[in-house]
């Protein structure tokens, strides 16, 4: 079982679940992540060749580097380090979106899928990451109240 979602960028809250098979390559669901009329989009090395598929068009696409191509760069070149610099801002991007993987795993003890067949499984992710949205919604609104409280 593998969760694919998308993650709004300025709240951190997730607005697209989709559940698939270990199996599944990422880059199939790209299609299925883009909301509404996102004109940007970031993804790790497995979404690799996704401007090339129809459904994921219409969003400019940022994918990480492999690491073993990130490995072997040359720093002492200066187009090298940009582009290491290029990569880094994109990690820092997907740090974002494995946040609310980090508060299911953590916060509600989802360590592993206890159900047999994808539907079940699938409906779980959704009442967890529903639950995550309001867990990091709360966080910032808790911030947002002590500030404005004197």
């Amino acid at each position: 079982m593998k969760a694919h979602i998308g993650v709004d960028a300025e709240s951190g809250l997730v607005h697209t679940v989709v559940g698939t098979a270990a199996n599944v390559n990422d880059v199939t669901q790209a299609g299925a992540l883009l909301h509404g009329q996102k004109s940007v989009a970031f993804g790790d090395a497995g979404y690799r060749g996704v401007h090339k598929r129809e459904e994921a068009r219409g969003a400019k696409w940022h994918v990480a580097m492999q690491p073993g191509k990130r490995r072997q760069l040359d720093l002492t070149r200066k187009w090298a380090r940009l582009l290491e610099k290029a990569e880094q801002l994109k990690a820092s991007i997907q740090a974002k979106v494995e946040h609310p993987f980090h508060v299911i795993k953590n916060l509600f003890r989802h360590k592993k899928t206890r159900y047999k067949g994808l539907a079940k499984n699938e409906a779980q992710l959704f009442s967890l990451f529903g639950l995550a949205n309001l867990a990091i919604a709360k966080r910032s609104l808790l911030v947002t109240h002590a500030r404005g409280a004197s």
